[in-house]
């Protein structure tokens, strides 16, 4: 199984520890660690995807379920959006974050916030958050957003402003229990609905008509 580099040193200096507990014959906390490091590994598993193909296909950009599909009015980042799809993230979720169309990364803006809850809507403002805008080979312009949550306090993002991608590529991921955000443009039709769970860079989310 595949492991997220970020998550490697976590699971080692686990690994190292239940070692240790073995070796001092401390059962009960060398099968805590165990439990623990095992719990890591699953946490920062970074699987294989199929990505689908064929022209004007949006796909999730993580692994989830879709807690709202709103309106977009008057988002000051995203101003050419029309609806944005929330997707949370629980522990147990593959967390790494995909790319929903081919295109490049026009734009990453970080924003310092607040750790709510991220199911609730009014994480997607008020939360800790990294917004990345992405212009796909037609110029229509979609955004990705990674929250931070209760328990996350780390967003990582791999790529750069200028950076050219694939549809279903990774870029990033966020720590621990968190929601990622789409936003799509005018014609661009979805596919999925609230309470739907859904697979990063697997699950077709919107269709440009």
């Amino acid at each position: 199984m595949k492991i997220a580099r970020e998550g490697l040193p976590l699971i080692l200096i686990a690994a190292v520890l239940t070692l240790l507990a073995l070796l001092a014959h401390w059962l009960f906390a060398a099968v805590v660690l165990g439990v623990v490091t095992l719990a890591l590994a699953g946490f920062f598993r970074d699987p294989e995807r199929v990505i689908p193909t064929g022209e004007g296909l949006v796909v999730s950009p993580a692994d989830g379920r879709i807690v709202s599909i709103a309106k977009v009015v008057d988002d000051p980042f995203f101003t050419q959006a029309a609806t944005r799809i929330s997707i949370f993230l629980s522990p147990l979720d593959v967390h790494i974050n995909r790319v929903p169309v081919a295109g490049r990364i026009s734009e990453i803006k970080y924003r310092a916030g607040r750790f709510l809850a991220a199911y609730k809507d009014e994480a997607s403002r008020q939360n800790e958050q990294n917004a990345l805008m992405i212009v796909d080979p037609q110029g229509r312009k979609l955004g990705v957003v990674q929250i931070a949550g209760v328990m996350a306090r780390r967003i990582v993002c791999r790529v750069n402003s200028g950076d050219n991608m694939e549809r279903g590529d990774r870029f990033g991921l966020i720590m621990f229990g968190s929601r990622t955000d789409l936003y799509l443009p005018q014609g661009c039709r979805v596919e999925v609905t609230e309470g739907q769970r859904v697979k990063g860079g697997t699950t077709i989310v919107g269709r440009f008509i």
